[in-house]
């Protein structure tokens, strides 16, 4: 007989050498600067940042806690410091069509410094010109060219009076202009004196009058081209008054900005308009009627054009930028156009333009959730074309889908900008297989590992990650057995004696909460019992259901012997995953067999409970039952199975090496040890494959047993491929140390049924036969009793059915 190996205490979790460590406690450590761990995904990153052609951004793809956003914002930050920053960009008006303004591009710093210039420039202009305006020497020089206009007015009328007196008229002002007045005598003619001419004199004077009439149109053609010359001339001297003012300020302007094309195109821009508007500088007068949000005095003109919206800003020494878009909507990735109120009017210009992040972060890199991007609406199509177009288009969401609205078009800004998208592994098979474009624009993939190799090194790097927290957090310093059991519980998260988890925020939150249990027992140093502590009330805030499932197992009303032995029962293990929190738990599994042709029934599958691994695994043990004993004879059986109590879906196949164990118990009328619990998968040659939660399903059967009390006998076999995975709790330990439980694991079906029945399984004789007395001979006699009986019964029918013919 082949004894199952009972495991002794150190297989059972994992152990760490204190002395190797090589310290007291951690402030002797140099806190650990280096990523941990992550080779693979540290290496993806700095090729992806570094990588200058497009489309090659980088999704960083890896489980929940395991740093990923931290490592990929701290490679990030570290590559932007050492990067040339990029230019600022500043919308300014355009002249020739105001729904379009103009974008401008400085060096780094620039863009505020020429925002200021103009500012200055306006200002001055606007405290300047009006000075100019009402001085003495302006105002003589006007005054003197009006003067001279009034001149030759003058001469002009005095040329036409003395045409109408040799014509026998002179000119009376009257509220309608001049009229004329025939002259006798050189004095004007009274009304009883033109009524008491004849016919024929009045005729000769109306005949005078029209012929007198075309010299007075042209009197006035004259004046009016001697008001316009005069206008013009007062335009031309005011227009040269502001080309004096404009000349210094604008050269300065120039020559600052040499080199920028399109900065002085647009300063050459509002050179010509401040030329065509200059009395927009001027102050206007004050309505008659005073208008309710209107000053009473004289109003500001309104000089917003001139105005630039720094969009944009960076510093010389400020590196590239570094955008995290917490919030990535689409306002907030590509910019927005407010509005501006006023009077119960909206509206709004081109210095209500604001940046969005891909913007902000353009010549330097831009974080995003990609879980959060995707919850957006219009948020991952933008991104995506900016992206592909390699430029900003800043317009409303309506704009975007083409929908026809009002309002600003902003010419498009230029944009160099590396993604890094973080989120979960699936979501990068989803947008791999749905997203035509996601290949194309995010060539690089960055996967992060949940775990990694362990070895003396690693533990010292662990240890170094500890008093880099405590460090960073101002925790206090974990003594070098607290650091040992932080390490154990990275193994245990890992699952594995030889791996240690990279899912360090787990692993920083037990870290943390042993430091608040150490401060509130007044301890200077974090000591191993604060660290259990943590983890245990950490556990204990969690496991609420799996208290439940004990009560109720401990009360009966969740049937699950665990003394004792029975035929066709046994206890299986399975684990229940509550969000953060696993736990295992006993099941009984029953067998019943009868003589039939029906094979194995999995009542679970019959019954629409069962998943589809669990159904796989109920037909391989099937498969491995007709394989051993129907080589020779049909197999004749009806077995069936099922989970006692459980009214939710099964899923998984750990539970076969039991269903297994327990068919042959029914078969063979041989019972099982019921203080003992198997969990393990089966092939179809018989070898106990490993099975997952191996942990949480012998802590579940420890619990039950030590509420019930332990007797020294209870146990738990597991496959001998899962004694790696093993991270036991301390009390489970402790009790296997003092022989009042058991963990055994074992290789094959063999080994498992020999420690459930206390019968060898038997091998199989040159004659073909299982020796008696074995659990193996049992059960092929009893299989080959059914297939004698299947096999008389069946000749009996067709007896009967020949006989009615």
């Amino acid at each position: 007989m082949t004894y199952p190996l009972k495991l002794p205490i150190e297989a059972l979790a994992p152990s760490v050498h204190v002395e190797r460590l090589g310290f007291k406690d951690t402030s002797e450590l140099v806190p650990l600067e280096e990523p941990l761990g992550q080779e693979r995904a540290v290496e993806a990153l700095e090729f992806g940042l570094r990588m200058p052609s497009p489309g090659f951004n980088v999704y960083v793809s890896g489980p929940i806690g395991s740093g990923k956003w931290a490592l990929a914002k701290d490679m990030v930050k570290r590559l932007a410091k050492s990067a040339p920053p990029p230019h600022d960009w500043c919308y300014v008006n355009n002249f020739q069509d105001p729904s379009r303004p103009k974008c401008l591009s400085f060096p780094a710093a620039r863009g505020r410094i020429f925002k200021q210039a103009m500012g200055t420039l306006i200002d001055g202009l606007r405290r300047d010109v009006p000075k100019i305006f009402e001085s003495t020497a302006y105002l003589e020089a006007k005054a003197k060219l009006v003067e001279d206009m009034e001149g030759r007015k003058k001469a002009l009328f005095k040329e036409l009076t003395e045409i109408g007196r040799a014509r026998g008229f002179s000119f009376e002002e009257t509220p309608m202009g001049f009229g004329l007045v025939p002259l006798r005598a050189g004095h004007p003619m009274t009304e009883e004196e033109l009524e008491a001419l004849s016919g024929e004199d009045r005729r000769a004077i109306v005949e005078k009058r029209k012929a007198l009439e075309s010299e007075i149109r042209e009197f006035h053609i004259r004046v009016h081209a001697l008001d316009r010359e005069a206008e013009e001339r007062v335009h031309e001297m005011d227009r040269q008054v502001i080309k004096n003012i404009l000349a210094p300020r604008f050269e300065t302007l120039r020559r600052a900005y040499d080199g920028l094309d399109q900065v002085l195109e647009y300063v050459n821009g509002v050179h010509e308009d401040i030329l065509t508007n200059y009395k927009d500088f001027l102050p206007k007068e004050a309505p008659s009627l005073p208008i309710l949000g209107l000053e009473a005095g004289g109003r500001r003109p309104d000089l917003t054009r001139y105005q630039v919206n720094l969009v944009v800003e960076h510093t010389v020494e400020g590196g590239a930028p570094v955008v995290d878009e917490s919030h990535p909507t689409y306002a907030n990735l590509i910019g927005k156009i407010e509005r501006k109120a006023h009077l119960g009017v909206v509206f709004t210009d081109f210095t209500e333009i604001k940046a969005g992040a891909v913007l902000q972060a353009s010549g330097g890199y831009l974080i995003l959730s990609a879980m959060d991007l995707l919850r957006q609406p219009f948020a991952w199509d933008a991104l995506k074309r900016a992206i592909k177009t390699r430029e900003v288009k800043i317009e409303d969401p309506g704009e975007f889908f083409g929908f026809s609205t009002t309002g600003l078009r902003p010419q498009p800004v230029p944009v160099e900008v590396k993604v890094v998208m973080v989120g979960p592994p699936i979501l990068y098979h989803l947008l791999q297989a749905y997203e035509e474009d996601f290949q194309k624009i995010f060539k690089v993939k960055a996967d992060f590992d949940v775990d990694m190799a362990r070895d003396e090194n690693q533990d010292k790097l662990y240890s170094r990650f500890v008093a880099r927290l405590c460090r960073e957090e101002g925790l206090p310093h974990f003594g070098v057995e607290a650091v040992a059991e932080v390490i154990c519980h990275g193994a245990r998260l890992a699952e594995r004696h030889d791996r240690l988890s990279l899912r360090l925020s787990l692993l920083a939150d037990v870290i943390r909460e042993a430091a608040f249990w150490a401060r509130r027992e007044g301890r200077a140093t974090v000591s191993q019992a604060d660290v259990e502590t943590a983890i245990a009330k950490k556990r204990h805030r969690a496991n609420l259901p799996e208290q439940w499932v004990q009560d109720e197992i401990k009360e009966g009303t969740l049937i699950v012997a665990l003394e004792g032995t029975a035929v066709g029962q046994i206890n299986g293990l399975s684990v229940h995953l509550m969000g953060d929190y696993a736990f295992g738990r006993p099941c009984r599994i029953t067998a019943r067999t009868s003589i039939g042709t029906k094979g194995v029934i999995d009542v679970q599958r019959e019954a629409e409970l069962a998943g589809h691994i669990h159904s796989k695994g109920v037909l391989t043990l099937a498969g491995y039952l007709a394989g051993k004993f129907a080589s020779t004879h049909p197999f004749a059986l009806n077995a069936t199975l099922t989970f006692e109590q459980t009214y939710s879906e099964v899923e998984g196949d750990s539970a076969a090496l039991a269903e297994l164990a327990a068919i042959f118990s029914s078969l063979a009328e041989v019972p099982i040890r019921q203080y003992l619990a198997i969990t393990g998968s089966v092939n179809q040659l018989g070898e106990v494959q490993p099975i997952g939660g191996v942990n949480e399903k012998i802590e579940g059967f420890f619990e039950s047993c030590k509420r019930s009390g332990l007797t020294g006998e209870q146990g738990v076999i597991i496959p001998l491929r899962n004694t790696k995975h093993l991270a036991l709790r301390r009390d489970v330990v402790e009790s296997v140390k003092s022989d009042t439980f058991s963990v055994y694991a074992v290789n094959t079906v063999e080994e498992a049924l020999e420690l459930l029945t206390g019968l060898p399984a038997g091998v199989r004789g040159p004659d073909g036969q299982y020796p008696e007395g074995t659990l193996y001979g049992k059960v092929a006699k009893r299989l080959e009793e059914m297939a004698q009986i299947v096999t008389e019964w069946g000749e009996r029918e067709r007896g009967t059915m020949n006989d009615e013919r």
